[in-house]
């Protein structure tokens, strides 16, 4: 059974995970098809600096995901996912080991640091993304320069002494990436080739071939203008944004989709969307016309993940309202299924009628980890998948 599975950052790492749980009893083949928006962190720094044809750190994030379980394979996880801290850390590698995957706020608001609490291995990357990022009023409508927010450097932050550390805040794995990108000139030779070194159980593939930007006209957008609608720029500053988003793009409107995506789309059994950040995370594949096509004519059935609780990009939006969003970006976008936390979906009549309005049937199952956070847990995510991509084999 193919399978294909959208998304970006954490919430995409927890879908994956559950994917891989469920293969041996599906024999899965597994695809991830992931946003290429990311201006924030490492990523951001990449693509100011270097102008990184693709933002790695999703990508890294979902080949890690994917990797095999042997020793060997998982010691090449931990060094694409080490990051380097400041020289002047009295132990470098403190906040760098990879640590358990977060998933803040909706499953997956938080992507290269963005969300790290104090002290965290990922705290010089959350600087960083802050410099790359801005605030959504220094991304506000009329700055100058086509690409202003999405990979803007501020080097102050990744310095100790006055002195700066280039490497401060880098995942290894996303220096690797750029590395096999330069050298190879083609994003899918080298994805194919990151995954053979982790021994990745699929395939990692970008929605488009080249990087692009995200951009969300916001009421509330800028602090000192509260009823005011601004044009927020950048994947960063449109995901901790706390105003209200009224609308969504992609800049260029029209990137050329990558086409192993979109063949597997086409071979698909089951395209999954979610859990994630929804602007930032989910709708921007909607927003690729080759990529929304392909997903409309594809004859595989389509399942939802939602999140389990709201981020700042969704705060005032129901959960209901998150697949509304998929109607109103994608009006011919008919669902088979929408998967839901029995205990995170709240009152379920206005979700099981948003699911009936796109075709779909709502399931709900315990999906969260144990501990009460708003977290998928990848076995609990997979036991529930199991049946629902099983049914009708």
């Amino acid at each position: 059974m193919k399978v294909v599975a959208f998304g970006g950052g954490h919430g995409l790492a927890a879908s994956l995970r559950a994917l891989r749980h469920c293969a041996p009893a599906l024999d899965l083949e597994i695809t991830a098809v992931v946003t290429v928006g990311d201006n924030g962190g490492s990523s951001g720094r990449l693509r100011a600096e270097r102008d990184a044809q693709l933002p790695p750190g999703d990508l890294r994030m979902a080949l890690a995901a994917l990797a095999g379980d042997d020793p060997g394979h998982q010691r090449t996880v931990a060094l694409m996912q080490h990051r380097f801290a400041l020289v002047g850390k009295s132990d470098r590698r403190a906040d760098a080991e990879p640590g358990p995957e977060t998933e803040p706020h909706a499953g997956g608001a938080a992507r290269d640091g963005a969300g790290a609490e104090p002290g965290s291995r990922a705290e010089v990357e959350g600087q960083a993304g802050d410099m790359a990022g801005h605030s959504a009023g220094a991304e506000a409508e009329g700055e100058a320069g086509d690409k202003v927010g999405w990979g803007s450097v501020d080097r102050r932050i990744a310095s100790v002494g006055g002195k700066h550390d280039p490497l401060a805040g880098h995942a290894v794995g996303n220096l690797l990436l750029l590395g096999l990108l330069e050298l190879l000139g083609d994003p899918v030779a080298a994805l194919e080739h990151a995954a053979a070194m982790v021994g990745a159980c699929g395939r990692v593939l970008p929605m488009a071939s080249h990087a692009v930007g995200i951009e969300a006209d916001v009421r509330g957008g800028d602090p000192a203008r509260p009823d005011e609608v601004v044009t927020v720029r950048g994947q960063h500053a449109v995901a901790v944004t706390t105003g209200h988003v009224e609308a969504l793009r992609i800049v260029p409107a029209s990137p050329p989709a990558c086409p192993p995506a979109l063949a597997a789309i086409a071979e698909a059994d089951w395209l999954i969307f979610g859990p994630g950040s929804w602007y930032t995370s989910v709708l921007p594949h909607l927003l690729v016309p080759e990529l929304a096509e392909a997903i409309v004519a594809s004859p595989a059935r389509r399942l939802v993940t939602l999140n389990l609780a709201a981020d700042n990009e969704t705060l005032g939006l129901s959960v209901a309202d998150h697949l509304a969003a998929l109607h109103w970006y994608l009006p011919r976008l008919r669902v088979d299924t929408v998967l839901a936390d029995v205990k995170w979906v709240g009152e379920p009549d206005p979700v099981h009628r948003a699911a009936q309005a796109l075709g779909a049937r709502l399931v709900l199952a315990p999906l969260a980890v144990a501990d009460g956070r708003p977290k998928h847990d990848p076995e609990s995510l997979g036991t529930a998948l199991v049946p629902v991509l099983g049914s009708d084999r």
